[in-house]
C-alpha cells in the first residue's frame, strides 16, 4: 500500500492544491452555464460543437474518428456513441476510407455546418457572459497564459 504522506511522495504546496481545487470548480461551473444556454435554446451539447469546429476545421471537412478524438478532450467510447447520433441527426456522415476498408471517415454535412453556426450563435454570447463579462482583457491574456503553461506538459 502506498503512504501519501512518505517522502518519496511529495505533496503539492496548499497554494497548488488550492489553485487545483478553484480551476476544477470554475471549469465545472463555467462548463454547466454554457450547456445550459444551450439546453435553454434546444441546442445540443457543447461536445457536439467541438466536433462540428474540428470537421469544419479539416482539410474537406473530414476527419478520422482517431483525429477527432486527438483535437477534442473526448474519449474514444463516448465518441463512438456521439458520432452515432450526430449521424442520426444529419450533421455527419460516416464514409468508406478508401486505403483501408475497415476504416471511416465522418464528414460535416451541410446540416452539420448550419448547426456549428446556429450553436455559435448562443456559445459566444455564452464565453462572453460567463468568463469575459467576469475578467477584462488582462486578466483574460493572463488565465490564457497561465492555462497555456499548464497544458504544455500534457
Amino acid at each position: 500500500m502506498i503512504d501519501p504522506s512518505a517522502p518519496d511522495h511529495p505533496q503539492p504546496s496548499p497554494s497548488a492544491t488550492r489553485a487545483w481545487v478553484l480551476l476544477m470548480r470554475a471549469q465545472q461551473t463555467v462548463l454547466a452555464a454554457i450547456e445550459n444556454d444551450l439546453k435553454a435554446a434546444d441546442l445540443p451539447p457543447l461536445g457536439w460543437y467541438d466536433v462540428l469546429l474540428e470537421l469544419s476545421r479539416a482539410e474537406g471537412g473530414r476527419l478520422r474518428p482517431y483525429e477527432i478524438e486527438q483535437r477534442t478532450l473526448l474519449a474514444q467510447h463516448n465518441l463512438s456513441r456521439l458520432l452515432d447520433r450526430m449521424d442520426k441527426s444529419g450533421l455527419v456522415v460516416r464514409e468508406l476510407y478508401a486505403e483501408d476498408g475497415r476504416g471511416r471517415w465522418v464528414v460535416i454535412t451541410d446540416d452539420g455546418r448550419a448547426m456549428q453556426a446556429r450553436m455559435w450563435k448562443v456559445y459566444a454570447p455564452a464565453i462572453k457572459r460567463h468568463l469575459g463579462d467576469k475578467l477584462d482583457v488582462a486578466q483574460s491574456d493572463q488565465l490564457a497564459n497561465l492555462l497555456s503553461a499548464l497544458s504544455r506538459d500534457a
